[in-house]
């Protein structure tokens, strides 16, 4: 492999688990369960940074981690299962918004255009900064916030249903940015309001290209 390859790793604030320390920096270890539900994605996203950093150490690599947190925007699939694109497309279609647990958990919701910004910004950066590195919006929402947020701008008149939170959903999920606005200058630019216009916009029209609207 070329000294002159850099490799890119999209790592995941899902490293942290259910945290304990909030909001979660870098340093923070995370509260992980190896054997729930979710562990899957949680663990095989650490594994792989593992990897990463014994590359790093033992072959001198230029490594490159970037933890994402929630992250949102136009082009999303309407079924991926994020919370965003379900609570758009349920509301564009005027079926009831699945809202999981009391509402009361939170996240931290950052626009894709900005995330994209930080990656180019962390791989244009000295090679000494190998991350990992938090990119994610620092401002937290509640996921019921959201639902009314989503319902309001889309003038639906879908109604909230309520089912039991998943085993293992964080009950808090915000970044400590601090070291990427340290290093790279970087701080998300887009207000939830302004990105969810866009993407509303995008799904709108995916929607009724395809006759899926209300």
């Amino acid at each position: 492999m070329s000294r002159s390859t850099k490799i890119f790793q999209a790592s995941t604030s899902e490293v942290y688990g259910d945290p304990t320390l909030h909001p979660q920096p870098e340093a923070y270890r995370g509260n992980v369960n190896p054997i729930g539900p979710r562990a899957c994605y949680d663990e095989g996203k650490r594994c792989a940074e593992t990897l990463f950093f014994d590359y790093f150490r033992q072959h001198n690599l230029r490594i490159r981690v970037v933890r994402i947190f929630n992250t949102y925007g136009p082009r999303m699939h309407p079924n991926d299962g994020r919370v965003v694109s379900n609570f758009i497309v349920q509301a564009l279609q005027g079926a009831p918004i699945t809202l999981y647990g009391d509402g009361s958990q939170t996240r931290a919701f950052c626009y894709v255009d900005d995330l994209v910004d930080g990656f180019l910004a962390l791989m244009a950066a000295p090679d000494d900064i190998t991350g990992p590195i938090n990119l994610g919006n620092p401002v937290e929402t509640s996921v019921a916030e959201l639902a009314d947020m989503i319902i309001g701008m889309t003038g639906s008149r879908s109604k909230i249903t309520r089912r039991p939170l998943p085993v293992g959903d964080p009950v808090q999920r915000c970044p400590d940015i601090a070291e990427a606005e340290r290093v790279l200058g970087w701080h998300p630019k887009t207000a939830l309001k302004d990105g969810l216009a866009r993407t509303i916009h995008y799904f709108d029209k995916l929607l009724g290209s395809h006759g899926m609207s209300a």
